[in-house]
C-alpha cells in the first residue's frame, strides 16, 4: 500500500493520549495512513506520491473552532469599506466614489466606519470625534439613499453601536419627527428642532434598526452567502482551522448556503450546526410537545456526513421585544445567520428539556444563565453522557464548576472577549480574591471537563484563543487575567483540537494525528510548544490539510 501524500521531516505534534512526537507521515485518500519517522515510512512512497518536506516545521491536528461564526467572515467583502477614513470629509469622500457606478435612486449600503476587526474606536477615530450626519451625507448624496451599517456588536463587545442613514435614505423608511424610537434599546437621534440626525444609536449588540426599519434596503441574498461562506473557509484554513462548530444555531438561509457548498465539492472546511427552532414563526407552539412530530431526526445523529451535519438543538430563554423586532425581517437574519425568535420562555424552559433529554436531541445554550435547568432536568433525566453544552461562559463559581462537572457537561469559550478585551473590567468588579472566577478553564480541566475553544469570529484565527488560554492577558491593561488558570502549551492545543473533535461527536475519526483518523492537519509557521509565548497568536497555517487534500498554501514565506 502506498501512500497518496508523504509529509516529512518536520515535528508531527500527534496530541494523541501518548503525546509523541513524530517527524513524518503518511495520507491515503482522506485518512492518515501512518505516523512515525522518515526511514519507517519511507517504503510507503511510490510513484504518483506527493511528498512535502517539512524542513523541521511543526504539524498539529486541524483546528477546531468551537464556536465560529465562520460565514461572518467573507461577508464583509459584499458591502464596499469604508476602512481608512479618518475624518468626515474622509466618509463623504468615499461616499461619493462610491456613488458614481450607482444609478439615481439606487441604495448605497456600506460596510461599518472604522478599522476591522474590532472597529474599536469609533467615533473617537475621526478627527472630528462624532459620527456623520445625514446633511452632511446629503451633500455628496442627493440622489441616493445611502446607509452606513453599523457593526456587529459583538465585533467590539462595547456599546452602543451606531448607524447613519441621509435624508433619502430616512424618507424611503418613513422616517420623521414623530417617528418614536421602535424600543427601549435603540433611540433615534433628533436635533433641537426634533429633526432626525440620521444617526441611530443601538444600546444592543445585535443590529436592530437596519432589520426593523430599513428592510427594503438591500441585504445578503443566497448567492453572496454561498460565495462569503467559501471565501469564509479559505479564510479560516490560512491560520490551519479546519472543522467548525456553530453553536448558535443556524437559520435556514444559512443552513441553504452550507448545503450549496457542499453538494459544489466547495467546501474546505467541516461544519457541524445546531438547529434553531422558530417558536414565534410557529405560532409559539409548546415546546416540549414540538419536539416529537418536527426535531425527533436530531436524536438519531442529526443529518448530514463528515463535512456537513446538523446535530445539535440550539436553545436560549425568554423572548424580547428587541428580538420581535428582529424577527420581523423573518426570513431574513442579517449578519446573524441564526434565528432571532429561538428563545423559549423561561416558564417552559425545564419542561422544554426535559423532552429534549428524553428524545436524546443534544442541547446548547449560549449562556450559564440556564445551568440551574440543566441541574433540574437531570433529576429527570440524568444528563451525564448526554455531551450538552454551554458555550460563551464569562464567570464561574466555584459551585457552578462543580455542578458543570457532574453533568457532565462540554464548554465552549469566548476568551477573545471575557479574557482579552472584557476581562480586566471583570477583574475590578469581582475583586482579586474572586479572579478565578473569570473563565476558569484549568478549574474546569481539573474537575475532568472537556473544554473546546472558539474565536466567536473576533478574529477568524484560533491561534487567539490559544495564546490567551495559555497567556491570559488582558488587551487593554497587559495584566494577567487569574493567572492560576493559565494552561501549558500542550493542554491548550488539546483544548483547539481534540476537545473540539469530542464536542461534536467525531473524536474517533479526528482531532488528534493517528493512523486511521481523518487527514485534517495544518502545517504551521511556527512551532506553539517552543516558539516565544506571545509570537503564538502570530501562528499562520503554511499548508493545510482536510480529508488528505492541501487545500490551503501560503504564497508569502519568510
Amino acid at each position: 500500500m502506498t501512500a497518496d501524500l508523504l509529509l516529512t521531516g518536520g515535528k508531527i505534534i500527534t496530541l494523541d493520549g501518548a503525546g509523541r512526537i513524530a517527524d513524518s507521515l503518511a495520507v491515503r485518500g482522506d485518512r492518515i495512513l501512518a505516523v512515525g519517522r522518515a526511514d519507517d515510512l519511507r517504503s510507503l512512497a511510490g510513484p504518483a506520491t506527493r511528498t512535502i518536506a517539512l524542513g523541521g516545521r511543526a504539524v498539529v491536528p486541524g483546528l477546531v473552532d468551537a464556536h465560529a461564526h465562520m460565514d461572518r467572515e467573507g461577508l464583509k467583502s459584499v458591502y464596499p469599506s469604508l476602512s481608512g477614513c479618518t475624518s468626515i470629509d474622509d466618509v463623504l469622500m468615499r461616499v461619493e466614489a462610491l456613488l458614481k457606478d450607482k444609478a439615481p435612486g439606487e441604495w448605497l449600503v456600506t460596510m461599518p466606519i472604522g478599522e476591522p476587526p474590532f472597529y474599536w474606536d469609533v467615533p473617537n477615530n475621526l478627527r472630528e470625534k462624532r459620527m456623520p450626519t445625514r446633511w452632511e451625507l446629503d451633500r455628496v448624496s442627493p440622489q441616493n439613499p445611502v446607509y452606513i451599517r453599523p457593526i456587529w456588536g459583538y465585533w467590539r463587545h462595547i456599546l452602543p453601536i451606531v448607524s447613519v442613514a441621509n435624508s433619502k435614505a430616512l424618507a424611503l423608511a418613513g422616517v420623521g419627527r414623530a417617528t418614536a424610537n421602535p424600543c427601549d434599546t435603540v433611540a433615534i437621534e433628533k436635533d433641537a428642532n426634533g429633526e432626525p440626525t440620521g444617526i441611530f444609536i443601538e444600546n444592543t449588540y445585535v443590529p436592530v434598526i437596519e432589520l426593523a426599519l430599513f428592510s427594503m434596503m438591500p441585504g445578503f441574498r443566497h448567492e453572496h452567502r454561498v460565495k462569503a461562506l467559501a471565501e469564509s473557509m479559505r479564510i479560516y484554513n490560512a491560520t490551519g482551522t479546519t472543522s467548525v462548530f456553530e453553536g448558535h444555531g443556524a437559520a435556514q438561509e444559512l443552513i441553504a448556503a452550507y448545503q450549496a457548498v457542499r453538494n459544489a465539492g466547495a467546501a474546505t472546511v467541516r461544519a457541524t450546526l445546531a438547529y434553531s427552532c422558530a417558536w414565534m414563526a410557529s405560532g409559539e407552539p409548546d415546546p416540549a410537545g414540538f419536539l416529537p412530530s418536527w426535531l425527533a431526526w436530531l436524536g438519531r445523529g442529526g443529518l448530514g456526513d463528515d463535512w456537513l451535519r446538523i446535530s445539535v438543538l440550539h436553545t436560549q430563554a425568554d423572548i424580547i421585544d428587541e428580538q420581535r423586532l428582529r424577527v420581523a425581517a423573518a426570513p431574513y437574519t442579517g449578519w446573524s445567520g441564526f434565528f432571532y425568535d429561538a428563545g423559549v420562555p423561561r416558564a417552559k424552559m425545564k419542561d422544554f428539556l426535559i423532552a429534549a433529554a428524553r428524545h436524546d436531541l443534544r442541547v446548547v445554550s449560549l449562556s450559564a444563565d440556564l445551568l440551574d435547568i440543566y441541574a433540574a432536568v437531570d433529576k429527570e433525566v440524568a444528563l451525564a453522557g448526554r455531551r450538552w453544552v454551554i458555550g460563551h461562559i464569562n464567570t464561574l463559581t466555584e459551585a457552578q464548576c462543580d455542578t458543570i462537572a457532574r453533568l457532565g457537561l462540554i464548554i465552549t469559550t469566548h476568551t477573545n472577549n471575557y479574557v482579552y478585551k472584557a476581562g480586566h473590567m471583570t477583574l475590578r468588579q469581582l475583586g482579586a480574591a474572586r479572579a478565578n472566577e473569570i473563565v476558569p478553564i484549568r478549574g474546569l480541566a481539573d474537575r475532568g471537563v472537556t473544554v473546546a475553544l472558539a474565536t466567536d469570529n473576533v478574529p477568524t484565527t484560533m491561534w487567539w484563543p490559544v495564546w490567551q488560554t495559555i497567556a491570559r492577558k488582558s488587551l487593554v491593561t497587559g495584566e494577567v487575567i487569574a493567572p492560576e488558570q493559565r494552561m501549558g502549551r500542550a493542554d491548550a492545543l488539546r483544548l483547539a483540537t481534540a476537545n473540539g473533535a469530542y464536542l461534536t461527536g467525531e473524536e474517533a475519526v479526528k482531532g488528534t494525528i493517528e493512523a486511521g483518523k481523518l487527514a485534517d492537519l495544518a502545517v504551521l509557521s511556527a512551532d506553539p510548544l517552543t516558539c516565544p509565548e506571545d509570537a503564538i497568536r502570530d501562528i499562520v497555517a503554511e499548508a493545510t490539510i482536510v480529508g488528505g487534500r492541501v487545500v490551503y498554501e501560503r504564497e508569502e514565506r519568510p
